[in-house]
């Protein structure tokens, strides 16, 4: 099947290389612009990128895709391609209806939650940060609207009590790329059915920003770790303890007991056990000190230990 692709970051990786695997002809790959990174500024290519051109697929790189001569280019490309389908993974851009027209069959959108649920920029960590036991993904056909298309395929799991954000996106990215390749072949074999999405049902994951790192230990255990896995690895929730940041990228939920003391005291020096607002406590598995390297907290404590009655903030 011909197939245009379209995705950025790691991500959409497994999806587009499970595309190459299962013998369809990729013609293209749309990706974002080349960034700057690291201290030197360097401009480096998309993950999608790196992958497509190991594999002498084509990379354009527009700017847009609603507006200006780069959007079309980019639509005069996609009418002479004149794609069976449009496979949309963490693209990172808005697709006008023009393009949404063009493929043969379907423009199709990976998406990592159960949708209606988690429509937006943030399904993973948000689900995480609200505590949810269960997610997935969805793939659907592309409509104008955010996450807003018919549902095509979905396949759920659970989420593990101490998984991060991280943890989860990596394990979400192989999900996509198996269920993108039964929705393919389903398609193919026009074995297919689209179901409308419940607005009702549906709920908006907005996107992460650093201002929402800070712990507030005065909510209650379960929501700190909730927050310190949601956040893992980036921005990363973090603590301040000793005029110094502390970020923190594991955690687990200690025992029962509570605590009659102040959210934020460390009520176990010997693994970094702090009490929360509702006197249940998290342990620190994974942190990072100001101008330190993420290290396990084991190893953290060996060489530099922390008081018993400290209070983070």
């Amino acid at each position: 099947m011909n197939i245009v692709f379209m995705g950025t970051p790691d991500f959409a990786v497994p999806c587009l290389r499970a595309l190459i695997d299962n013998g369809e002809n990729v013609q293209a790959v749309f990706t974002q612009p080349d960034k700057p990174k690291g201290r030197g500024y360097k401009l480096l290519p998309p993950p999608v990128k790196e992958l497509a051109l190991t594999h002498n697929i084509p990379v354009y790189q527009p700017l847009s895709l609603k507006k200006g001569e780069d959007a079309e280019n980019a639509y005069k490309t996609l009418k002479e391609l004149s794609p069976d389908l449009i496979v949309v993974v963490a693209y990172g851009k808005i697709l006008p209806k023009e393009v949404l027209d063009i493929p043969k069959h379907f423009c199709i959108n990976v998406h990592a939650s159960l949708l209606p649920k988690y429509r937006g920029a943030a399904p993973i960590q948000r689900a995480i940060l609200n505590g949810e036991k269960e997610t997935g993904v969805t793939t659907m056909l592309m409509a104008e609207g955010l996450d807003t298309g018919d549902m095509l395929m979905k396949t759920s799991t659970e989420i593990g009590e101490n998984e991060t954000a991280s943890e989860l996106h990596d394990r979400l990215s192989e999900i996509g790329a198996k269920l993108l390749i039964d929705t393919v072949e389903a398609v193919k074999s026009n074995n297919i059915t689209a179901e409308k999405q419940d607005d009702n049902l549906s709920n908006y994951a907005a996107m992460i920003t650093k201002d929402m790192c800070p712990i507030d230990f005065g909510a209650d255990a379960e929501v700190v770790h909730h927050k310190i896995c949601g956040l893992s690895a980036s921005p990363c929730a973090s603590a301040v303890y000793d005029g110094k940041r502390l970020k923190v990228y594991k955690s687990a939920m200690s025992d029962k007991k509570k605590y009659d003391v102040a959210p934020g005291t460390i009520v176990n020096e010997k693994d970094f056990t702090v009490a929360c607002g509702n006197g249940r406590t998290v342990t620190f598995l994974e942190i990072q000190a100001e101008g330190g390297k993420r290290m396990k907290t084991s190893d953290y404590l060996r060489g530099k230990p922390v008081e018993k009655g400290a209070v983070l903030s």
